[in-house]
């Protein structure tokens, strides 16, 4: 475990970031890889399936995984308090919310994914495929789940090397199934769902493994789990907006969708393909972020508001130079990369021109997140969740539609100009609320000189 009070804040933050970055960077490979040989083996309306499968997954998994981030933040203040009794019981809470969440969602999912992807007018064409996927995946949410409270659970005490191991493993094993099941067995769509969710569960199973072997702080027994009250209402309250706020991000890429379907198939493979690679892009400035939070949750904790804003600092300088590099990066290898899901032109014609559009914007995107990072740590999820209601609804979605009507000329690449617009207007609104001051007032651990400062 380590301790995020004490010694250089920008390597200690670097040093915790980079297993998590190199932990989901593997996560995305799997996903990558999933997409990559459905695309190349299956087919443009497989390959779509997937892409337009994503946004009412992650709407279903977005609150649970919001309040078990809350729970982490919690973990993380009382670690830092050195209260270690309240760790403990915030870790058996943990467990008990994942599994149950995981068993709620996976009934919901199972019956609302036809309605839904009629409703957002899914072509005929791709439907069987989206079905299949999608009802494959959600039957692992518990597995999902089980993995994600485990891993939280360690990065809120300041592992973040071990859950790395884990996802190298698993995402080894997700390819090695993907070319059997797909190339191997001729299974399709469903033997990339089926692949994925083996590789979640063996995940999760390596990491019960592990902590039932730590002991100390952590006593993984099965028998004496205790679900506390208290710590929950604790975590809802600085969870529960998070997770609206991923909520509505996963329903305003429903919607995305259901502008970007009246344009064809092409079109929806080949933002599909994009938003692979704009993952991966995306994860420098999402895991630099989340390495923020933990070490604002521990310096919170302990009382110690210098260090917090000198991180935050260090941090959004760092994000920012390696946003500059993966601009660069997109820009040059964007065909090359876009061929690696399909040889067909005019999927990857479209699918290049969301990354140029987009990918320009990445500063943007960086420093929005660095400073949602920083709030998160703090507790203050609240103010964030309302910026990004606005950043969604008010301006994204309506400026997409807008822009994507043919009295533009823009036609889809319409629809990718409202993405870094309502960047632009989160980066300002979140960076305006840091600078208030005010964020420090939803500390879970209280401290009089906070209280007097404010």
């Amino acid at each position: 475990m380590k301790d995020l009070t004490k010694g250089n804040e920008l390597k200690l933050i670097t040093w915790f970031a980079m297993p998590m970055l190199l932990g989901n960077l593997f996560q995305q490979v799997y996903s990558f890889t999933d997409s990559a040989i459905v695309g190349k083996f299956v087919g443009s309306e497989a390959l779509a399936a997937i892409g337009a499968s994503f946004p009412l997954i992650f709407i279903l998994i977005a609150l649970a995984v919001g309040i078990a981030n809350g729970i982490n933040i919690v973990i993380s203040q009382y670690y830092g308090a050195k209260d270690y009794e309240k760790v403990k019981r915030a870790i058996d809470t943990m467990y008990i919310f994942s599994f149950v969440a995981g068993l709620v969602l996976t009934i919901i999912g199972i019956a609302v994914s036809r309605p839904v992807f009629e409703l957002i007018n899914l072509p005929e064409e791709i439907m069987p495929h989206a079905l299949l996927y999608f009802r494959i995946y959600s039957g692992g949410f518990i597995l999902m789940f089980g993995y994600y409270a485990t891993a939280a659970i360690l990065r809120g005490l300041g592992d973040s090397k071990t859950p790395l191991y884990f996802l190298i493993i698993s995402t080894i094993l997700n390819i090695g199934l993907d070319l059997l099941f797909i190339l191997g067995w001729g299974w399709g769509i469903e033997g990339a769902a089926i692949a994925t969710v083996i590789s979640q569960g063996f995940a999760f199973f390596l990491g019960a493994w592990y902590l039932r072997r730590k002991g100390s702080i952590i006593n993984l027994q099965l028998r004496s789990f205790a679900f506390d009250k208290s710590i929950f209402r604790t975590a809802m309250r600085v969870g529960l907006p998070s997770g609206l706020q991923q909520s509505f991000v996963a329903i305003g890429g429903i919607l995305l969708y259901w502008i970007v379907n009246d344009f064809g198939v092409d079109v929806i493979a080949g933002y599909s393909a994009a938003m692979r690679i704009d993952s991966l892009a995306s994860l420098p400035a999402m895991q630099l972020a989340a390495a923020l939070s933990t070490f604002v949750g521990q310096n919170v904790g302990a009382n110690r508001m210098d260090r917090v804003r000198r991180g935050f600092i260090l941090t959004w300088w760092m994000s920012t130079g390696m946003a500059l590099l993966v601009t660069g990066a997109v820009v040059f290898f964007r065909t090359s990369l876009m061929s690696l899901f399909t040889d067909d032109q005019a999927v990857i014609e479209a699918g290049n021109d969301y990354l140029i559009i987009v990918c320009a914007f990445y500063v943007v995107f960086s420093s929005m997140f660095i400073t949602n990072g920083l709030l998160r740590g703090a507790g203050a999820t609240l103010i964030p969740m309302f910026i990004t209601l606005i950043s969604i609804w008010v301006l994204r979605i309506p400026l997409s539609y807008i822009l994507s009507r043919d009295w533009t000329g823009l036609a889809e690449t319409g629809i990718w100009w409202g993405i870094p617009v309502a960047w632009g207007f989160g980066a300002a609104a979140s960076y305006a609320y840091y600078l208030s001051g005010k964020w420090k007032r939803y500390a879970v651990v209280k401290h009089e000189e906070i209280e007097e400062a404010l």
